[in-house]
């Protein structure tokens, strides 16, 4: 009896085990298998290339993660990138302002969406996948009507046939290069970190996300919290098309769009990283880091890139089934 109770506990011991520790071993797998198929995996060049890879999405999925820790969700922060993004770049090119001019109007644009968005879902109590589904297509339309379909360029042809004479400043190029779009990465997790874990909000946002109801029985002002979440993860998804601004120099159609699916990844890994059971900073930066150590070996073993979708639905789709079984 007692060698069939210890053998019924092996199961759940196991996957505890893997539930809190499979993402690190995964990665340390995923590093050992790259590194034996290709001797320039871990070269210095190579491992700085991958953290800035992942840094404009990351900074994009810790503001996803802020919406997810009240329960919320916002399909809306790859549209609110590329439309920040469309913005920062015309401003520069089309109206010559200077850098920090540039940079807060663009986040004021961000946090106008993040302020919508939470009207939106906490005022009319509407699903909030569903209403930020409206709102991506919304904001996605306005990213392309402003920027007329077109790529916004220095020296780009203008509708009445001149050229642009505006120059995007070396001061902001610089936060597109390495090492600053990587410090601004890990400042922005390392800032999401404190106040989620380490402060009066967001313990209370932890405690929304886990019962709504229970919470506002508590004297919790739910719809406040709520209102927060969609405002401080739009101004972050800003920040996130801004860096991406500096780093491309341009502003294609919808940039920010394609990142919405690795973001969304991202945050879901960490929910699983150390068991943390809960949207989380760290998390979050770890599931990044998986993605763009996958992304960067399957480049480097000449995997078509059409075909890394396919490794990321189903690494999302193992992330989700661990994280709610485990709930369950």
């Amino acid at each position: 009896m007692n060698a069939q109770a210890a053998k019924t506990k092996i199961g759940p011991k196991l996957f505890n085990f893997l539930y809190n520790y499979g993402t690190i071993i995964t990665i340390i797998l995923l590093v050992l298998f790259f590194a034996l198929s290709n001797d320039r995996f871990l070269s210095q060049d190579n491992l700085i290339g991958i953290l800035r890879s992942i840094s404009i999405v990351t900074i994009i999925a810790v503001g996803l993660t802020i919406s997810l820790s009240v329960g919320g969700f916002d399909l809306s922060v790859g549209s609110t990138a590329s439309l920040t993004n469309a913005v920062v770049v015309s401003l520069f090119v089309w109206y010559s302002q200077p850098s920090l001019i540039a940079i807060l109007i663009a986040l004021s644009v961000s946090l106008v969406i993040g302020l919508i968005n939470g009207f939106l879902v906490t005022s009319f109590k509407l699903n909030d996948m569903l209403m930020t589904l409206a709102t991506m297509f919304i904001v996605q339309g306005l990213s392309s009507t402003y920027t007329r379909g077109a790529t916004i360029s220095q020296n780009m042809i203008m509708p009445n046939g001149d050229y642009a004479v505006g120059k995007i400043p070396a001061f902001f190029a610089a936060l597109g290069k390495v090492p600053w779009i990587i410090i601004i990465m890990l400042v922005i997790v390392v800032i999401a970190h404190i106040f989620l874990s380490y402060t009066k909000h967001g313990r209370l946002m932890y405690m929304i996300g886990g019962n709504a109801e229970a919470a506002k029985l508590s004297g919790i002002p739910v719809k406040r919290y709520r209102y927060a979440a969609y405002i401080i993860g739009a101004l972050f998804a800003g920040i996130g098309g801004i860096v991406l601004a500096a780093r491309v120099m341009t502003a294609e159609v919808n940039a920010g769009s394609t990142y919405l699916m690795d973001a969304v990844a991202a945050a879901y890994i960490g929910f699983a990283v150390f068991g943390a059971g809960k949207p989380n900073a760290l998390g979050t930066l770890v599931g990044a880091i998986l993605l763009g150590i996958l992304s960067n070996g399957l480049i480097m073993l000449s995997v078509p890139y059409y075909a890394m979708d396919i490794v990321k639905g189903c690494v999302l789709a193992l992330a989700l089934a661990i994280t709610y079984y485990k709930k369950q």
